[in-house]
C-alpha cells in the first residue's frame, strides 16, 4: 500500500467580501456576551460593523451589536461605566446610532448622561482635554479619537452646536502641541513636562507612534463628515489631514505599502509594519482624495497601502478570518518599548480599524 503524501495546509481563497467575512468570523468566534467588557477597541470593531450592516443591510450585524450595548445600559438608560478617561467615551458612540435605529429612549439618556460628563472633564489652560483625569495636563494623540467623534456626532443628531466647536478646538489644541515638521504627529504632550518623556523644550515624547498618529487622521476625517459645510473649523480639519498625508506619503514602506511600529524608522530592525495603523492611514488618504481634502496624487499611495494591509489578511483553514501583525494597547515609551509590543492576531484594534479601511477601499 502506498504512503500518502503529506498534507500541506494553504490559506483558502480570499474572501469575495473581506467586511462581511471578518464580522462573520468574528462573530462565530465571539458571542455578543463573550466579546469582551466595555472599552474602545469593541466600540472601534462595533462602529466598523455598523458602517457594514449599514452598506449590506444585515440586520443580524445590527442585533449583534445592540445585544452587546444592552450588556451595559439599563432599560432606564443608566451605565455603570465611570468615565474617567477619553479612551472609555468612544464605546458611546454606539448610544447614539442605536437611538437612531431604533427609536428607544434608553440610548439616548445614556447618551445624555456621557455627553454631561465633558462639562466638568478636566483640560489644559488652552482647552486640551486630559487623556485621563489621572493624566493630569497630559495630551495624546489617540486620545482625539475617543472623546471628539462622539461630541460631535451629539451634536449633529441632538441640535447642539457647542460639540462641534469643542471638537474643532480640541483638535486645534492637540495638533498645536504634537505637530512635528516632517508630517507627522509625537504620540502625547505633557503640559508641566514633569514627565519622564517631556523633558524637552516642546514637553512631547519622543517617538511618533503609527497607531496615534492613525487616530488622530481618523478624527479628523470623522468630523469633517460630521460638522456642518459652513463651520469654520473645517479648514482648520482639512489642514491637519494635509500635514498628514505628506508624512504618510513620505514614510510610507516602499517594500510593503504598509507603515512602520515608529512611523520613521523603518530602517531599524527591531521595527514592523503595523497593520492597523496602516489601515487608518489608508482610510485616511482615500477618503481625503474622495472628498477632494488632498490631491489626486495621493490616491497611489491608498491603494498602495490598501493592498498591503490586505496581505495581512488570510483565511485560516478553519474557514475563518486572520489579521496579524496588529500592536497591543500602548502606553506611551521609548523606542525600545514600541518595538517590543506584542504583534497580535485578530486584536480588536485591527479589526476595527481594518473594516473602516475596507469599506471606504472596497467600494
Amino acid at each position: 500500500m502506498a504512503l500518502l503524501a503529506p498534507t500541506t495546509t494553504a490559506s483558502a481563497a480570499p474572501p469575495a467580501d473581506w467586511s462581511k467575512a471578518v464580522i462573520d468570523s468574528t462573530m462565530k468566534r465571539f458571542t455578543p456576551d463573550k466579546l469582551g467588557g466595555w472599552g474602545y477597541t469593541r466600540g472601534l470593531y462595533l462602529y466598523g460593523q455598523y458602517l457594514v450592516y449599514k452598506r449590506t443591510g444585515d440586520k443580524k450585524y445590527l442585533d449583534y451589536i445592540k445585544a452587546w450595548v444592552d450588556r451595559f445600559v439599563k432599560p432606564d438608560g443608566s451605565t455603570s461605566q465611570g468615565y474617567t478617561n477619553l479612551d472609555a467615551m468612544r464605546s458611546a458612540t454606539l448610544f447614539i446610532i442605536l437611538h437612531q435605529e431604533t427609536g428607544q429612549d434608553k440610548y439616548k439618556k445614556a447618551a445624555d448622561k456621557v455627553r454631561a460628563k465633558f462639562n466638568s472633564y478636566p483640560r489644559t489652560s488652552d482647552g486640551g482635554m486630559f487623556h485621563a483625569t489621572s493624566k493630569v495636563g497630559q495630551l495624546w494623540a489617540d486620545g482625539v479619537y475617543m472623546a471628539q467623534p462622539f461630541i460631535a456626532m451629539y451634536a449633529k443628531a441632538y441640535n447642539q452646536t457647542y460639540g462641534y466647536d469643542e471638537a474643532v478646538r480640541n483638535m486645534k489644541t492637540y495638533f498645536a502641541h504634537l505637530k512635528s515638521d516632517d508630517g507627522l504627529l509625537w504620540h502625547a504632550y505633557d503640559a508641566d513636562g514633569s514627565e519622564s518623556w517631556a523633558k524637552n523644550p516642546g514637553k512631547h515624547s519622543a517617538e511618533h507612534w503609527a497607531r496615534a498618529i492613525g487616530w488622530f487622521g481618523m478624527t479628523a476625517i470623522d468630523l469633517l463628515d460630521i460638522l456642518p459645510a459652513n463651520h469654520p473649523g473645517r479648514a482648520d480639519l482639512i489642514a491637519i489631514v494635509q500635514h498628514l498625508a505628506k508624512g504618510y506619503t513620505k514614510y510610507q514602506d516602499a517594500a510593503t505599502g504598509r507603515w512602520c511600529q515608529i512611523v520613521d524608522k523603518c530602517s531599524n530592525p527591531k521595527n514592523w509594519t503595523e497593520t492597523s495603523a496602516s489601515s487608518m492611514y489608508t482610510f485616511m488618504l482615500s477618503r481625503g482624495v474622495e472628498k477632494g481634502y488632498i490631491g489626486q496624487e495621493y490616491k497611489a499611495v491608498a491603494a498602495k497601502g490598501y493592498q498591503g494591509v490586505l496581505a495581512k489578511a488570510s483565511v485560516n483553514s478553519s474557514g475563518l478570518t486572520d489579521i496579524k501583525d496588529i500592536s497591543e494597547g500602548t502606553n506611551v515609551g521609548d523606542a525600545n518599548y514600541y518595538y517590543a509590543r506584542p504583534r497580535n492576531t485578530n486584536d480588536f484594534h485591527g479589526l476595527g480599524a481594518f473594516l473602516i479601511m475596507n469599506e471606504q477601499l472596497a467600494k
